[in-house]
């Protein structure tokens, strides 16, 4: 069997937290690439959860009904182990820029080395570069919550779910960091 005949399954995990236009430029075209993709949202310990991970499926399942190759669901632990309890052997993964590049190269070549897991990257399209689930919490807790500054980085339903989050407060002062999280 030639390889363009397989039937290639990737799995394409984050935190999704919250899913953006970025992340689902990189899901449209990865789709078109594999027979199929599975979107695994998981939990980062590095970072601070604004969703709970079926809140933020909640939030991406719109987004994929007219992707018939695609579909979601939530996991919790490793990700190589998610990846084989989807029958995968693939990760796929967007990357904006150099720092990107940096991090993944070397999860990736983990992956491969204790999961057996290739890893496949898709570049960010130019308007998505910039994109970042990161970037828009703290726009979002330093009380940046007009629609407008958000709507070109979010789908809308995103949109109005972060607006009725923050109310146009602040979480935070600009300039006041949070507390460190304990390792425990």
């Amino acid at each position: 069997m030639a390889v363009a005949d397989r039937h290639i399954i990737a799995v394409f995990t984050g935190s999704f937290d919250p899913v953006t236009f970025g992340h689902l430029d990189v899901l449209r075209r990865g789709s078109r690439v594999f027979g199929e993709v599975i979107v695994g949202i998981g939990m980062n310990p590095d970072k601070e959860q604004l969703f709970t991970p079926e809140e933020r499926l909640a939030l991406l399942l719109p987004h994929i009904q007219d992707m018939p190759n695609v579909r979601a669901a939530t996991y919790a632990g490793l990700t190589i182990d998610f990846v084989r309890e989807c029958g995968a052997h693939v990760l796929l993964r967007g990357i904006r820029d150099m720092a990107d590049l940096s991090n993944e190269v070397q999860l990736a070549n983990l992956n491969r080395l204790i999961g057996g897991i290739e890893t496949v990257f898709i570049l960010a399209s130019d308007q998505h570069v910039l994109t970042s689930s990161t970037y828009i919490r703290q726009i979002m807790e330093l009380g940046g919550s007009d629609p407008a500054r958000i709507a070109q980085l979010v789908p809308p339903n995103v949109v109005e779910v972060l607006v009725a989050r923050y109310g146009g407060k602040p979480r935070r002062e600009p300039g006041s960091r949070r507390e460190p999280r304990s390792p425990t």
